[in-house]
């Protein structure tokens, strides 16, 4: 019986994969003109495709010239314009060439879907005029981020009160950081407001509020820690610095030893994450296989997922001294059927300085069997080998580290982990040589 539903399934899998690929040759023939034309523009110089004509009402400008001198291609595929249809993510390849230097890889990533960026330009313009359609550029100066203007000297937390994750745990250090670290100034390195161009104020205000990826690449300390992607520039599309780069998702079906080493890097990027500057520790609250990646070139974990990372300052914490500032804060597990379920307290782990909430989402989303992706669960290490499995020390600790039983059994259970595989990695693959 389970012979003839695979082979059900087999059959029909390839009858629809067939009829993708009629229906794409049908498209790709009706649009023949189109893909011509394609080929022989290059559309990163066309100002309304790079967004170009929304600004001030934009991310930033450092690398609109190397759009405009041509200096940016797509690669093949990227070229098609129908299979944008796909690209629901607005991530493109291209290449990006420099005299001295050469030609190199690099990846375009707009800074959200086509409805994300609709539903900004929206928002701009209600708070402007209170309806949902307008004239951006001119919208844009009668918003509260054109009213900071030069004379005010700093930016406050009052100012950004509950505009983005990375400032809803705010403190003047950390603004202060962020201005001083803001890239899409030549005069970068100064902590005053009033020494940004008002444009340049005015994006950076834009981007604190509706989306601060970028500047979360700009303020990070410490990236061959945690190797989060170049940050290299803006012209309404974030620019990553990436040869390859493929979901860690595509590695559950991976040989053991493969998964182990990758599970290993993960989880001392954890680590880093946390010890990663004097000053403040992040906490990522949307772990899931999409969200890290690998780069084809060194084989290493990038972090691409930085939307939603908060920045906590423990020194402000150590030094204002909430409620129960100096305890361990333990998130609470939540068994769900959800893909990327996370159960916390925004407001605790702001007010905490130390916290196992990077440890619970890895284990949470990533490795243990209770993370669920696509329709597949059971984390990276979904089957482990009989000899590896008999024992239930691998099980057990991935369990405590996603459900602890003990107090503070999380942080000692991923401790733990990380020298059980470090260990495992190395005699999988002594074994494998032998």
């Amino acid at each position: 019986m389970l012979r003839f539903l695979s082979l059900k399934f087999g059959r029909l899998y390839r009858y629809l994969k067939f009829i993708f690929l009629v229906s794409l040759l049908v498209v790709m023939l009706m649009n023949t003109q189109s893909l011509f034309a394609s080929f022989q523009k290059n559309e990163l110089m066309d100002r309304r495709f790079i967004n170009l004509n929304k600004c001030p009402a934009c991310f930033g400008t450092s690398w609109c010239r190397k759009f405009m001198n041509g200096q940016i291609t797509f690669e093949t595929w990227g070229r098609l314009r129908f299979l944008d249809f796909f690209n629901v993510k607005n991530v493109y390849f291209a290449q990006y060439g420099e005299p001295r230097e050469g030609t190199r890889r690099i990846v375009l990533k707009r800074m959200g879907s086509n409805q994300e960026l609709a539903d900004i330009d929206q928002k701009i313009c209600k708070r402007a005029t209170g309806r949902p359609r307008c004239d951006l550029i001119q919208a844009v100066y009668k918003t509260e981020f054109a009213r900071l203007n030069g004379e005010v000297r700093l930016l406050t937390p009052e100012v950004v009160e509950g505009w983005s994750d990375l400032v809803y745990c705010p403190s003047q250090r950390l603004l202060d950081r962020i201005v001083r670290r803001y890239a899409e100034t030549k005069d970068s390195g100064s902590f005053l407001l009033k020494n940004l161009k008002d444009t340049e104020r005015m994006q950076l205000l834009l981007t604190l509020a509706f989306n601060p990826e970028p500047l979360v690449l700009q303020t990070v300390w410490g990236k061959k820690s945690v190797p989060f992607v170049d940050f290299l520039g803006v012209c309404s599309t974030l620019v990553f610095n990436i040869t390859i780069i493929c979901s860690v998702w595509e590695f559950l079906y991976k040989p053991v030893v493969t998964i182990y080493n990758l599970k290993k890097k993960i989880l001392s990027i954890l680590e880093n994450y946390i010890r990663l500057d004097f000053f403040f520790f992040f906490l990522n609250t949307d772990v899931n296989f999409r969200g890290s990646v690998l780069s084809g070139r060194s084989g290493e974990i990038i972090v691409i997922g930085n939307l939603k990372t908060k920045k906590v300052d423990k020194n402000f914490v150590s030094t204002d001294r909430p409620e129960n500032w100096d305890e361990w804060y333990e998130s609470k597990f939540e068994d769900c059927d959800k893909e990327a379920c996370l159960s916390f307290s925004k407001d605790i782990l702001c007010s905490r300085t130390t916290a196992d909430h990077n440890y619970y989402a890895i284990c949470q989303n990533l490795l243990s069997k209770h993370a669920t992706w696509r329709g597949t669960s059971g984390g990276l290490l979904h089957d482990p080998p009989a000899e590896i499995a008999k024992d239930g020390r691998l099980e057990a600790l991935l369990d405590e580290c996603a459900n602890p039983k003990k107090h503070y059994g999380r942080f000692q259970a991923a401790k733990e982990l990380r020298e059980y595989l470090v260990n495992l990695s190395k005699n999988v693959r002594m074994n494998s040589d032998s």
